[in-house]
């Protein structure tokens, strides 16, 4: 039996890194932190990575006790993940996303950062459905080191974002972000229809 599928590692990862978009939480997470220290930059990096890495954690060892508390299909799950992921889809397309303001009453590494813009439904409803569709300890290890190299990347990113914004400019910021964008609708349709034959087949 494999101990690692570097299939479903690079399948997860993909899914992760265009859903939470490193790129894109660039110039986000410089907004937040400016007129702070480097240092105090550098700890909110990590913070933030930390905080969605538990977030997405927690729904993943506990997603389906909470499917099964709540009496949710794996295919409903799956329509309405795609139909998420459209919406965070159509915002990167079009950049109508939202920015959050920066709040001095509270850590931006934990909120807005940490959770929602990294940890959000889209990361969360993929976590679920990726550890709930891994079978044998060889799959479920490929997806658990997928999620924690996706948060190393994110802690890099934000961790060096002084760098990297210097490097591919605004411009290169909104073309990653476009092409995410649809990469990420033709995934959210894609689950969508898998959820469709899935409640065609009975699943669930």
């Amino acid at each position: 039996m494999d101990l690692f599928s570097l299939t479903l590692f690079g399948s997860v990862f993909v899914t992760l890194f265009v859903i939470m978009d490193p790129p894109g939480i660039t110039p986000i997470f410089l907004a937040l932190t400016s007129g702070r220290a480097a240092k105090v930059q550098r700890r909110m990096a990590w913070q933030a990575a930390a905080v969605a890495l538990g977030v997405i954690t927690v729904f993943g060892i506990c997603g389906q006790q909470i499917l099964d508390y709540l009496h949710v299909s794996v295919p409903a799950l799956m329509i309405a993940g795609g139909l998420l992921l459209l919406l965070i889809a159509l915002d990167l397309l079009t950049g109508k996303a939202d920015e959050p303001t920066q709040t001095k009453d509270v850590n931006v590494a934990l909120v807005p950062l940490g959770m929602p813009l990294l940890a959000g439904p889209g990361a969360i409803v993929t976590v679920i459905l990726a550890v709930q569709r891994a079978h044998g300890l060889g799959q479920q290890l490929s997806v658990w080191i997928a999620i924690a190299a996706m948060h190393v990347v994110l802690w890099l990113t934000m961790r060096y974002s002084l760098v990297i914004i210097r490097l591919i400019k605004d411009g290169g910021v909104v073309l990653v972000t476009r092409l995410s964008g649809m990469l990420l609708s033709a995934i959210a349709v894609q689950q969508v229809a898998n959820g469709v034959f899935g409640f065609i087949r009975g699943e669930g």
